[in-house]
């Protein structure tokens, strides 16, 4: 058995307010249109019947990249009400990351939001974390997760352009971010990034040379997810942080969760024992 932090599933809810939606972004038929970018057609058998085999547990998460977290209060409940409202009924091996608005933040809505049984907070990579969203998740002792968020196309590159450059940079910049500005005002703060965080911690060597500090400290509740990459990224990654910081994650529908290749000590600590860590409460249970 294992834990997947990073599933997509657009459910009948979620679908059917975005088809409600006449501006961007929003479904025509199974086309998606985004601001900036060329249509998408989306593959309604992508986010059903999905095979969960080998699984306990499959997170969820709003598909940031679409930009909802980002629009007006009034256009920008609707859809996570919808997403909430249709992964929270999923049932198992599902659990969800909850979503929240950047535009006009409401820790209110936050709070009850998670206490109706999230496991945490999925921000966009490309939002500044707003302090009393962050307290939220302290008081209840829950993880944040940061995913890439939206990213306007380049003009005559290919489609895998935004999932390797701006997504990329955009998990690059997140990693230094929270380390610099976040983990000062929230030391206990158990955050996981997407992707690796882009390979950001490779760059230990070149963050000492500029005149970084904490080359060889490593942050045990700053986690890595694995989604779309492989043994060689996951091995280097270990190399610079260790084992217990690394998570899995696939990225499904868009990608499968990747073999470590490093042993099958390092691939119970991937998919089972750092997953829980991530997702472990150390608040003392109320009586």
């Amino acid at each position: 058995m294992g834990i997947d932090v990073h599933q997509h599933v657009w459910t009948g809810s979620f679908v059917d307010a975005l088809r409600a939606r006449t501006s961007p972004p929003y479904l025509d038929g199974w086309t998606l249109i985004l601001d900036g970018e060329p249509p998408y057609e989306v593959d309604p058998a992508d986010h059903e019947h999905r095979d969960t085999t080998g699984l306990e547990l499959a997170l969820v998460s709003l598909s940031s990249p679409l930009g909802i977290e980002f629009l007006p209060p009034e256009e920008c409940w609707p859809l996570l009400d919808a997403y909430h409202d249709g992964a929270l009924a999923l049932g198992e091996p599902f659990g969800a990351w909850a979503a929240t608005c950047h535009s006009e933040p409401d820790p209110d809505r936050l709070a009850k939001n998670l206490d109706s049984g999230f496991a945490g907070l999925q921000i966009p990579a490309t939002a500044v974390p707003d302090d009393r969203l962050l307290e939220v998740l302290a008081d209840r002792d829950l993880p944040l997760f940061v995913h890439p968020g939206p990213a306007k196309a380049a003009d005559g590159m290919p489609p895998w352009w935004p999932a390797l450059v701006p997504y990329v940079q955009q998990m690059h910049q997140s990693w230094h971010y929270f380390h610099a500005v976040v983990r000062p005002r929230h030391p206990r703060l158990r955050v996981c990034f997407a992707l690796l965080a882009g390979l950001a911690p490779l760059h230990s060597e070149r963050l000492i040379a500029r005149g970084g500090t904490g080359r060889g400290l490593v942050d045990r509740d700053f986690f890595v997810e694995t989604s779309s990459y492989g043994p060689r990224a996951i091995d280097a990654i270990v190399r610079e942080l260790g084992i217990d910081v690394v998570v899995n994650g696939s990225d499904a529908p868009y990608a499968t969760a990747p073999d470590p290749g490093l042993g099958a000590a390092a691939a119970h600590a991937i998919r089972m024992t750092n997953p829980r860590r991530l997702l472990s409460s150390r608040k003392e249970p109320r009586t």
